[in-house]
Order: structure tokens, then sequence, then C-alpha cells
């Protein structure tokens, strides 16, 4: 087997869609395909369960994930030390953040380190910012920018192993679409009467589930990601739960209303950068992370 081979089923395993892995990685489903068993054939062990409906990694192909992950995480330390003997500082800084931040966080952070070091390739991958912990704990990424969570919503032990810089602060907010029976709600009624869009995991859900535990409320769609959200509160569906900053900078907002933040009662939190603590780290892809830090601190914290 070879690096491509590695990478290639570690696509597939994010994935567990060949068309989708096949895509990322520049090769037809059926090589992809062909590819995987190349590697069962090499290894002598089933990595995938496939039917016509999905495709499920067994329990070998758990173990050779970790496998692969390790490897696919040395040949980047490697290739990092390789870099860092040019007097300039390079090699890849992988960072997870929503759709919504990559317009509103992102743009001044890339504008800087693009300027300040050209020779840094920044790899974004955009997803469910609900997911951001996991990535980073994962050692999906190496920076990640999400919604910040307190001591309320995250036990403290495991906030100590990663650090924070907060950069906005934003309300959680109801929205609705213009015109709609949604509109319309009073405090009083809000949470009696409304059909509610949410997102299935993150912040927003815990204090929403929180803040209902005892209040029977009808739950109309839930979502992964805020942009879903406001798509499906665009089609009348429902009354949406988002940061404010998001209807603020998403697509919908000339079509939707946003009731004042008093009314969700699920208050504010800020949103910004998250980095691992005690991390592997050569001493390039050190140097990569002191620029990352450098320039995140030079923002200032809200």
């Amino acid at each position: 087997m070879d690096f491509f081979e590695i990478q290639a089923f570690y696509e597939l395993s994010k994935t567990l869609h060949f068309s989708k892995a096949a895509s990322i990685i520049h090769l037809s489903p059926s090589a992809l395909s062909r590819l995987v068993m190349r590697l069962e054939d090499e290894l002598g062990v089933q990595l995938l369960d496939r039917d016509t409906r999905q495709v499920q990694l067994t329990e070998d192909g758990k173990l050779f994930l970790r496998f692969a992950q390790d490897i696919l995480h040395q040949k980047s330390m490697i290739e990092n030390t390789f870099r860092e003997r040019n007097e300039s500082v390079s090699g890849n800084l992988r960072i997870y953040a929503s759709v919504t931040a990559c317009y509103t966080i992102l743009p001044e952070f890339i504008e800087k380190i693009s300027k300040d070091y050209p020779d840094i390739k920044l790899l974004v991958e955009t997803g469910d910012p609900a997911l951001a912990f996991k990535m980073l704990e994962d050692d999906g990424c190496d920076i990640a920018v999400s919604a910040l969570p307190n001591e309320r919503d995250m036990q403290k032990t495991v906030l100590a192993d990663f650090e924070t810089y907060p950069i906005k602060i934003s309300p959680l907010v109801f929205v609705a679409k213009k015109d709609s029976v949604y509109a319309a709600f009073t405090k009083e009624t809000i949470y009696k009467e409304a059909h509610f869009i949410i997102p299935k995991r993150g912040l927003a859900r815990k204090r929403f589930d929180l803040a209902t535990k005892h209040v029977p409320v009808h739950i109309a769609a839930e979502t992964a990601g805020n942009e879903a959200v406001l798509a499906l509160t665009a089609l009348g569906l429902g009354l949406g739960l988002v940061p404010e900053i998001v209807l603020e900078n998403g697509p919908f907002s000339q079509g939707l209303m946003a009731y004042p933040p008093e009314m969700s009662g699920l208050g504010a939190y800020s949103i910004g950068f998250v980095m691992k603590k005690n991390i592997r780290e050569t001493h390039a892809s050190f140097r990569l992370l002191q620029v990352a830090r450098s320039i995140i601190e030079s923002f200032g914290e809200v």
C-alpha cells in the first residue's frame, strides 16, 4: 500500500460514500472500490460492510482507520519538518469552520496570514459547527471556528483541554418567514404554539433542550448546521433557532425576521477560534501554530 491508498481510505471513512470520496481524491467510484478491495486483499481482512444503501466500517476497518490517521499525521509532520529547513514558515494549516464563519470570522485571519506568510497553505473544511471540538479531538484540524461554550455548556475539565479566543458575541434568536403565521408570537405563546426548526446538536440545541425540559414543544425539523435551519425557515416550515450573526450574514436575511433575543431567553455566546492544547508538535508545526496564535491574538478579545 502507499500514501495515496491510505489517504483514499481515510476520505472514504469520513464520508462513507464512494461517489463523494472518489470526487475528493479525483478517482471514479469504481476505481476507488477496486483500490479498497486491493487494500483488503493485502491486509487479509474486510474493511467495509457494503450494501446497496450504505457503507459502514467493520471493526477491522475502524482499527485500520486509526492506523491511517496516525500515518497521515506522521507524514504531515515530516513534510512540515523538511519544509522548516527554509527560513520562511511553511506547511499545511488545517482549519474547520461553518459556512457562515468563512465569510464573517475567517476573512481577516486569512488575509493576514496570506499576506505575511505566503508559504503557508490553508486547508479549509466547512461543516456543522457543532462538530468543531470533535474535529480537534480527532486531529481532523489544527484550528476550528466555533461557538465557544462556557462552564454551563461544557464540563470545566473538558474546556481545560482547549485554548479559546473569542472574536464576536451573538445572541441566540428565533427567526421566522416574514408575513407567515410564525411571525406573530408573543413571549407567552411562542414556546406553547410554535413549531420549531432547531440544530440536532451543539450549544444552541443544549440550551433549547434545557429551557424546554418541562415544556412540551413541537419540533418540526432538526438539521445539521445553522444554514439549513434558515433554509427550512425560509420555506415557512416553522420557527428557526440560530445565532443572530448567521441570520445577518446569510442568504435568507431579506425574507426572514428575527424576534428580539429576550423572546428565546437562551442568552448569547461568544464565537471565535479554538485550538487544542498539548498536541504533538514538531518544530515546524509549532512554528505554524505559533503564527496562527499571534494573528488570532492580534484581533483582541471581545
